[in-house]
């Protein structure tokens, strides 16, 4: 495992339903680093001294954006301000991310084959033999270390910059759970990595604190992400890793964030560190994408693993960014460009989305409805929110999701996407061809059969069209 994180000891917390359970196990590599206190936390060696000469408490910017920032900790009207520290806090989990999931590919060699990981009904994980070996379970505790360890950097990122009395959370995870006295070794591990990775926050234009945080601090600061939503005031929507197969598998994934204020959502950032910035790029595989950008010069003009979408309500605008390197410091906007949907409207040339689990969605209905309106190239199945991106910047033109009876869809799985389509100019709605509705709490309640989302009006009124010929067969 790479030093970035800690060993867990010897007793490894079974991610099992609750997580009751703790098994002992006699493999280990590295013995647990300590997270630094006061007296001798200092800024890592690879952050430059005249870097570091430039960081303030908030995000370093063009001297006229400095001097709207200069308010802190008020709200800004146009949401520019929360959109830009929402880019940084997302730039910065998915900088996380990124070496949790490297130290899962590289030392946990099985997990990369995707054979031997798969999903049970209920979308846990499950080996094909049904019983998960060290490697695997490995892989997932890391995973889910992953998850409260973005919680708690973007949360604290969102206090920092706003202010903590202005930051509300709706988020996957659930803090009860890393609190319960079994979970103490994962908890413990949690706190060093949200420390190491914090100790790099000037890289994002943030001070880094004062003091190592300690498991109170990380307790308190996830502990924010417990809003319910609602149709009234304002809160944040964050999935810290929308495709859990896919981040385990060393596939695409997604670290999404939204704000939403009286149940619209008004910004959204979706970080896909695996989804390169070339479109030329995707017909490669994944590992492949992994050997590439290690030989290949880190610079804007060049090949980029990943990048990072995002848009505003009422600004018609969607941008995609590059990830930062390892070592850069992240200047605002980071090479950012303008992205759009793609002009296609005929069914035969377009590309459709749908999900890899088939758990929560029907590929024998979308296969269906592809068949009726014409849609003749192959579905692209992808992990996560992923999808979103892809019809935003105009690599495919269809996302369909038509759920199995009893699902609920979640509002953390869609609004930074569903809100980046609309503004680079496609259709995101249920098949009913109504609006998705966020203000009901943590579900998409009311949502008519499923969700469409389209580059344009022309495939969109086809598929709702479609939907509605030849539901009553669908068996959903």
């Amino acid at each position: 495992m790479s030093s970035y994180f800690s060993s867990f000891g010897t007793k490894i917390p079974r991610m099992g339903k609750g997580y009751d359970d703790v098994f002992t196990v006699t493999k280990t590599k590295h013995a647990v680093k300590q997270p630094v206190s006061c007296s001798n936390y200092k800024v890592p060696n690879n952050l430059s001294k005249q870097h570091i000469g430039f960081v303030s408490k908030f995000p370093v910017m063009e001297e006229e954006q400095q001097k709207r920032l200069d308010v802190l900790p008020e709200l800004s009207e146009d949401y520019s301000k929360e959109l830009e520290v929402a880019v940084r806090a997302v730039q910065m989990a998915c900088s996380l991310c990124q070496r949790v999931q490297d130290s899962i590919i590289s030392d946990t060699g099985s997990v990369t084959n995707h054979r031997q990981v798969q999903s049970k009904d209920d979308n846990s994980p499950v080996t094909v033999a049904g019983r998960m070996p060290y490697d695997s379970i490995l892989a997932y505790i890391l995973q889910y270390l992953h998850d409260w360890s973005v919680q708690a950097i973007v949360s604290w990122m969102l206090s920092e910059c706003l202010g903590s009395q202005n930051v509300s959370i709706v988020a996957e995870e659930d803090v009860q759970s890393l609190s319960k006295a079994n979970s103490s070794e994962l908890l413990e591990a949690v706190v060093e990595t949200v420390n190491q990775c914090l100790a790099e926050a000037p890289r994002f234009g943030v001070q880094e604190p004062k003091c190592a945080l300690s498991t109170s601090d990380v307790l308190e600061i996830i502990g924010r992400c417990s809003s319910t939503g609602g149709p009234t005031g304002r809160f944040w929507v964050l999935d810290p890793v929308d495709g859990t197969l896919g981040f385990v598998r060393g596939d695409q994934y997604a670290v999404a964030l939204a704000l939403i204020e009286d149940g619209e959502v008004k910004l959204g950032v979706l970080g896909c560190p695996n989804y390169p910035m070339r479109k030329e790029w995707l017909s490669y595989h994944h590992r492949y994408h992994r050997i590439i950008s290690k030989l290949t010069p880190p610079t804007a003009e060049t090949w980029n693993k990943g990048c990072v979408l995002y848009a505003k309500r009422g600004s018609g605008k969607a941008w995609m960014q590059p990830l930062i390197h390892v070592n850069k410091m992240f200047v605002w906007p980071n090479h950012a460009k303008q992205v759009s949907v793609s002009p296609i409207d005929n069914p035969a040339l377009a590309t459709f989305c749908e999900p890899v689990e088939k758990a929560n969605s029907s590929h024998s209905f979308t296969a269906g409805l592809a068949h009726t309106i014409g849609l003749r190239k192959q579905p692209l199945r992808v992990y996560s929110m992923v999808k979103y991106a892809a019809i935003a910047r105009g690599d495919a033109e269809v996302f369909m999701k038509f759920a199995r009876a009893g699902y609920k869809e979640k509002i953390w799985d869609h609004a930074a996407g569903v809100i980046i389509i609309q503004e680079a100019g496609g259709m995101v709605t249920d098949a009913g061809g109504l609006p998705l509705d966020f203000s009901k709490g943590l579900y998409l309640e009311g949502l008519d059969r499923g969700i469409v989302a389209c580059s344009g009006a022309t495939l969109h009124a086809k598929i709702i069209d479609a939907v509605d010929a030849s539901w009553g067969s669908s068996g959903l």
